[in-house]
């Protein structure tokens, strides 16, 4: 226990996305107090939600929603009474939002934009945004608003550090927060909700929980390191669904910019002229490049695995591919390093060659030597696409998209990284959004929302992460109001 307090509320938020937006609107309009810490800066606050495509689920009815979700997780089933409660609240989105102001208006008409079609209750899908119009954070625009607009107090630059838990009872009744050089105690009298995001930026979380990944790199908020995670597992809490994330694609990692670059040659829809392939460390083709994966799953044996990622992995492109315009689209659609860096990549790749994120020689042979792979091998392999390209198919991988030959030098790499949105484990969560023990028994005064513990085990349907993060943030808020001061 502090000698003393620096900061007082009810109800204290740790993050400021849409899952603290839910959680911190929803306590106040109950009667609490309320204080958000957030990790970031201001002005790149509001975690992923910020930077996400601006879209949530709104499920049309409860029972094939339950369905959905089941099918969903497949084999890694969550209780029922937590499907039972994402259901019941995902499909109060829309009236939540258009209760605060909000304009909720459909942007996909099903079955565009569901992910699983053929899962039982797909039909339920339907994703939304705020407003007339549809991008570029306008949607989190609104969701900001309803703290803004309210005497909701924000600490920005203030990561929650560590819980302050009770000796006896282990009831939690603070949060130590870091600002600057200095460590403040901030007291719930009520409760604290975490919703911090996950840890797509803590590489040695990602090596012990992430499958077949030695590294992976966030498109996402930086700022997400799985904080929550560790204050959640010094007090006793349970983990669920580490091993789930939704990634990996493959994407252009430097040391100078925090977020991963996007190759527009790897778009499963966009069609540049000139050839390319993505080799792994035996200089050999291991995948289909531009195969549309499902958030990064892909099927596999009857089953949906993450894409293979052998790292370190390489584009091999020729000189009509670089020539034919800029690498990536620097454009701000979604993604930290768009919306937030806004890197002005050259629009003819001349920059970042010069910066060595592309290397160059004249023949494939050289080009392998040069970033450490086989030359006979990497020879061998744009040999056997070219062959592919002059047959019309590749008898490899079936892909149908740019079947272009790697023909035309100077030839070119970029090391490619795994690369993800978001993971989605954390400390497990009830139905009440009560963060639990190992034996299932709550953590009192202790909730959570949003992608830190995410219901979802397996599979992910788009805009699925912002839509849970308004129900349990919602469901969070709710009942840590109703939370009896301690005294």
């Amino acid at each position: 226990m502090p000698l003393s307090w620096d900061v007082e509320a009810d109800v204290v938020v740790v993050g400021f996305g849409a899952a603290g937006v839910a959680a911190a609107v929803t306590a106040h309009d109950l009667g609490a107090k309320v204080i958000i810490l957030e990790k970031a800066p201001e002005g790149q606050h509001g975690g992923n939600t910020s930077v996400a495509g601006q879209g949530y689920l709104n499920t049309s009815s409860v029972e094939p929603a339950v369905a959905y979700l089941k099918a969903l997780c497949g084999p890694f089933a969550v209780p029922d009474a937590m499907t039972q409660a994402w259901a019941e609240e995902m499909c109060e989105n829309n009236a939540w939002l258009a209760g605060l102001g909000g304009d909720p208006q459909e942007h996909q008409h099903p079955p565009v934009g569901i992910e699983f079609p053929d899962l039982p209750g797909a039909d339920c899908v339907h994703k939304f945004h705020d407003g007339p119009t549809y991008g570029y954070s306008l949607t989190w625009k609104r969701f900001e608003s309803l703290v803004l607009q309210r005497p909701i107090a924000v600490l920005y630059s203030s990561p929650g550090r560590q819980m302050i838990q009770h000796d006896v009872s282990k009831q939690i009744l603070g949060v130590r927060a870091q600002q600057a050089d200095r460590s403040i105690a901030v007291k719930a009298r009520r409760a604290v909700v975490l919703t911090c995001g996950g840890f797509e930026n803590n590489q040695e979380m990602i090596r012990n929980y992430l499958p077949g990944v030695p590294y992976c790199y966030t498109s996402g908020s930086p700022y997400n390191e799985g904080d929550g995670i560790t204050m959640a597992m010094s007090v006793g809490a349970d983990l669920w669904h580490m091993n789930n994330y939704a990634g990996p694609s493959m994407a252009l990692k430097v040391p100078e910019v925090r977020t991963s670059f996007s190759m527009q040659a790897l778009h499963f829809s966009k069609q540049m002229p000139g050839g390319m392939i993505v080799v792994g460390p035996d200089a050999r083709r291991f995948t289909d490049e531009k195969f549309k994966t499902r958030h990064g799953k892909v099927p596999v044996n009857g089953r949906w695995l993450p894409l293979a990622t052998p790292c370190p992995m390489f584009m091999i492109f020729d000189q009509t591919l670089f020539s034919a315009g800029p690498l990536y689209d620097k454009h701000p659609s979604h993604g930290w390093t768009q919306i937030i860096e806004r890197y002005d990549w050259s629009a003819d790749n001349r920059a970042e060659l010069s910066k060595g994120w592309i290397t160059v020689a004249d023949t494939v042979a050289t080009l392998a030597a040069k970033v450490g792979l086989d030359p006979q091998a990497l020879e061998d392999s744009v040999a056997r696409w070219n062959g592919h390209c002059d047959a019309g198919h590749d008898a490899d991988f079936g892909r149908t998209l740019m079947l272009a030959p790697v023909a035309r030098g100077p030839f070119y790499a970029v090391e490619l990284s795994p690369s993800m949105l978001n993971t989605q484990g954390g400390p497990r969560r009830n139905e009440k959004a009560q963060i639990v023990r190992p034996d299932g028994s709550p953590i009192a005064r202790l909730y959570s929302a949003g992608e830190l513990g995410s219901i979802y085990s397996y599979l992910y349907q788009g805009t699925g992460n912002i839509g849970e993060c308004l129900a349990f943030g919602r469901i969070a808020g709710r009942n840590a109001a109703a939370e009896q001061p301690w005294t």
